[in-house]
């Protein structure tokens, strides 16, 4: 069996909530790392139209997903917006949990990732960009929830969870109305 080319690779998201983008995201990282953590973002967050999912049912969809394929970690917010302070701050996360840098961050191409690892501690760490071949947000699935539109759902949900639709809809029309929210 050929290794992989990196030893460790990150994922960050909010996954507010997981679509088959995030998927084929996370299974890119698979494909390429020996070991593939995904960091959740905003794990303080919950209750508030942006961020209607708890840290825990976050974590609870990952594993779903991937079982123990991935390792799983909470990311609080710090206030300071992306750029190489937050970078640091991912890095700091991963040195905490794996004793080392990663060797790679795996994200959809957007602008506001660019300037993450431009420190010189995040100079050594490779990022690969996943092209946007599937159009799909998570702002559009929460609006799917909201039009209870569980077909357009189910379109871009990996169909193990299916069966948690009623409680996620629940969750975000609960959390709607909250526009509080300190997440950047």
């Amino acid at each position: 069996m050929n290794p992989k080319p990196f030893q460790l690779g990150i994922i960050v998201g909010r996954f507010q909530t997981f679509h088959t983008g995030h998927l084929d995201m996370v299974n890119k990282a698979c494909a390429v790392c020996e070991k593939a953590a995904v960091f959740v973002g905003s794990s303080q967050e919950s209750g508030t139209l942006k961020n209607p999912f708890t840290y825990e049912a976050r974590y609870d969809m990952l594993r779903k997903i991937f079982g123990e394929k991935v390792k799983i970690y909470p990311l609080p917010d710090i206030g300071v917006g992306n750029n190489s302070r937050w970078g640091e701050y991912v890095l700091q996360n991963v040195r905490e949990r794996f004793g080392k840098n990663p060797d790679l961050l795996v994200s959809g191409k957007e602008e506001r990732r660019i300037s993450w690892f431009d420190s010189e501690e995040g100079v050594s760490v490779a990022e690969l960009y996943i092209p946007k071949t599937i159009d799909m947000s998570a702002t559009r699935m929460r609006e799917f929830f909201i039009a209870d539109d569980v077909d357009s759902w189910k379109q871009y949900t990996p169909p193990v969870l299916w069966d948690d639709y009623e409680v996620m809809k629940q969750t975000v029309l609960a959390s709607k109305d909250n526009l509080d929210t300190n997440s950047i």
